[in-house]
């Protein structure tokens, strides 16, 4: 059943749990490591075709239930008037960080056809190659998430500057997440108008924050995004990481699915948030290094806890690690499928 994946998203009967996993198209493949000895990551994010390609090949390898675009969640931030690069052994640098009004001001707000056409071009180009076989997931960073490289020039532990910047000067703070979510939610309309059948939205970061910053700083910023995304009818997945504190405020800003990270138990979060959304998640990614007979355990120990309720779409609690074996990840693809199939009227 190729739109499996979309009906649990709608919370409809399935034959079998979908899986998909984040970084499921990334340096873990052989094929992929190839492309990289001859291009850059942003030359593969920036050429549809080789983005396309890269998208493919854990849909032709493994046999997952969604494809999801490959870019990466900063490619906004240079159109804003932030560039920024990949640094060896370092992640993403933001070559002029912003942290005072000047800053923000300098941002601008762009169309999407403009700053990103290349991502647009390559969910075009995606969708034609997939040809209704596999449903195609687009995304984008999350405002808080996107803010903490903006603010930090970096990768952080702490989010210190970030952090100090919310709490001192909360006027500047709004702007600039203001900015960042009109951008977004352009960017993820445009991706559905592309041809994207699913939205993901990456709050990676925002574990960070207590309950009472995301509802005082984040979440308004979020629901102005994502209640114009759900409008257009498609699943809209709302993700983070260390979100135990806050499921229940991250359902309020919106979402069709609510992806739960490795350290909550999918059943205790489920139902906390209710049944009436459905649910992604929530296998630890370091659990595929792990001996066959633990990581199956575990798989069946997310499937017992989602208990065969329509709306469950396995996947990690975060992304697949460059150090996977590929082999297990095709492993959890087809114990999943196995494990849940079932007859659908």
């Amino acid at each position: 059943m190729w739109d499996r994946f979309l009906r649990a998203c709608r919370r409809e009967p399935v034959d079998a749990t979908p899986v998909w996993f984040m970084r499921q198209a990334g340096r873990y493949m052989a094929e992929y490591r190839e492309l990289r000895k001859k291009h850059t990551l942003i030359e593969l994010c920036k050429s549809p075709e080789l983005a396309t390609k890269v998208t493919l090949q854990p849909v032709n390898a493994l046999g997952v239930d969604a494809a999801i675009l490959f870019a990466d969640i900063l490619l906004p931030l240079e159109p804003m008037g932030a560039p920024f690069e990949f640094a060896a052994g370092e992640g993403p640098v933001i070559h002029e960080p912003v942290r005072d009004q000047a800053g923000v001001d300098k941002l601008r707000l762009f169309p999407p056809e403009e700053g990103l056409g290349y991502v647009l071009d390559a969910i075009r180009m995606i969708r034609r190659e997939l040809d209704g076989k596999t449903p195609l997931i687009g995304f984008a960073g999350a405002p808080f998430t996107l803010a903490s490289y903006l603010i930090e020039g970096a990768r952080s532990k702490e989010y210190a500057i970030t952090k100090r910047m919310m709490y001192r000067e909360p006027a500047m703070w709004h702007a600039l997440m203001e900015k960042l979510a009109e951008v977004v939610r352009r960017y993820l309309l445009a991706q559905v108008e592309a041809g994207a059948q699913a939205i993901q939205l990456f709050d990676s970061w925002i574990g960070a924050l207590s309950p009472d910053d995301y509802a005082t700083f984040i979440q308004r910023h979020v629901r102005h995004i994502l209640a114009d995304v759900e409008k257009t009818g498609v699943p809209v997945i709302h993700f983070g990481t260390g979100t135990a504190m806050l499921l229940e405020l991250q359902k309020q800003a919106g979402g069709t699915v609510i992806g739960i990270d490795a350290r909550t138990p999918l059943d205790l979060a489920w139902s906390r948030l209710g049944y009436d959304v459905a649910v992604q998640g929530n296998l630890d990614n370091l659990l595929l290094d792990a001996p066959p007979e633990l990581l199956s355990l575990r798989v069946k120990d997310v499937l017992r806890r989602a208990a065969g309720r329509p709306g469950h779409i396995f996947n990690l609690g975060h992304g697949i690690l460059p150090e996977t074996n590929p082999d297990s990840v095709k492993f959890v693809v087809d114990l999943v499928h196995t494990e849940t199939s079932r007859a659908v009227s």
